[in-house]
């Protein structure tokens, strides 16, 4: 049996300028302290870059990535949608930032055959509950699969599935943590709507995920736990976050550890042959033209493609794509950038025992030191 090659990047925002480029775009208000309209995003993009087109297609901002996509034919290919998708006016109190995409725009997700969106993040309840209703209303639809947020506790806990044919079923289950933002207020409960947000990193923690797991969990299952966590900027990886990885691992019988919140890719650790992505960076925003982090290389990204044995869960092989966000949408990286994506992610991924090599064709593997 040969294995299974999953895609997962880290948050994709389509929302914002990004909407005001797509084929309907939103009310472009915003209600944040520096900007009032989402235009200003694209215009301040714009000065960076040169001109941005629009509309675009569904399909332009995958840019890029749509080829790769074709090429490698993933099983499965999951995102962190970091927008609400809705026509909402009701911003979420006390928040500088708000995230919104009018439905009408949902197309684009589509355009990428994207399978799963992970909800449980700071930006999916932007535009309040109604907001988040609107959100899983249009992306079920859709025929999205999501997961990490719900109408109550045990929708937001329940995992997303996604059928293998001949190779069993893969499982995503999503969580979110304070640390990336994610207000208390947020948590789902049994009588609200939420997200899947934890209360620690502890082991009874990870207990009650491996629980919430095996209640659904069949023989011949693959199973990915996607987690929103930390900071925005930084490569440092706590130790609470390698100790709750491994616990995932050997306590929830988790086969891949898919970490985001990061807005740059950050270091890899291999753990008993399964992968545990820390972070892996903003995949889509519209950012250009912000600067003051240029150091982290924010417009550099990652496609990930771990290959899974589906009859051990061990990880046979990861392989990184590099790109560069540019122009609203992801372009292959230049040559320059993915020498400085291997430079940089070997350096911080020494302490967690794995370093990067370039191949041929432009690629990035994952070895084991």
């Amino acid at each position: 049996m040969t294995g299974v090659t999953l895609f997962l990047c880290g948050d994709v925002m389509t929302g914002r300028g990004i909407d005001q480029i797509l084929p309907h775009p939103g009310d472009p208000q915003l209600y944040e302290p520096y900007m009032r309209s989402a235009l200003g995003y694209v215009e301040l993009a714009e000065a960076e870059t040169g001109p941005i087109p629009r509309p675009v297609d569904s399909g332009y901002i995958w840019g890029d990535a749509l080829d790769e996509l074709d090429r490698r034919q993933p099983a499965a290919r999951i995102i962190n949608l970091e927008t609400a998708i809705t026509t909402s006016d009701h911003p979420w109190p006390d928040k500088d930032v708000h995230y919104r995409m009018h439905p009408a725009n949902v197309g684009c997700l589509p355009a990428a055959r994207v399978d799963c969106c992970v909800l449980a993040n700071n930006h999916v309840l932007d535009w309040g509950y109604e907001g988040l209703t609107e959100t899983l209303g249009v992306l079920h639809a859709a025929g999205i699969g999501t997961t990490g947020a719900g109408a109550d506790g045990s929708a937001a806990g329940a995992p997303a599935m996604v059928d293998l044919p001949g190779k069993g079923r893969l499982l995503i289950v999503a969580c979110c943590t304070g640390s990336a933002g994610v207000p208390a207020a947020w948590a789902a409960r049994d009588d609200r709507a939420g997200v899947n947000r934890l209360n620690d990193l502890s082991a009874a923690t990870v207990e009650g995920l491996a629980r919430q797991i095996g209640a659904v969990r069949r023989p011949g299952d693959l199973v990915v736990a996607s987690i929103h966590w930390g900071g925005n900027w930084g490569y440092d990886v706590p130790q609470a976050h390698r100790d709750f990885a491994h616990g995932l691992i050997d306590v929830a019988g988790v086969d891949l550890v898919h970490g985001h919140s990061s807005h740059h890719p950050m270091g890899i650790e291999l753990y008993r042959d399964k992968a545990i992505l820390y972070g892996c960076g903003d995949f889509l925003n519209d950012y250009e033209g912000i600067g003051g982090q240029e150091a982290f290389r924010p417009d550099l990204t990652l496609m990930y493609f771990p290959t899974i044995e589906p009859s051990s869960g061990r990880l046979s092989r990861l392989e990184l794509t590099p790109m560069r966000i540019r122009h609203f949408r992801v372009n292959r990286a230049r040559d320059e950038d993915v020498r400085w994506l291997e430079e940089t992610l070997t350096r911080q991924g020494r302490p967690l025992g794995t370093r990067l090599r370039r191949q041929g064709d432009g690629t990035l593997t994952v070895e084991g030191r």
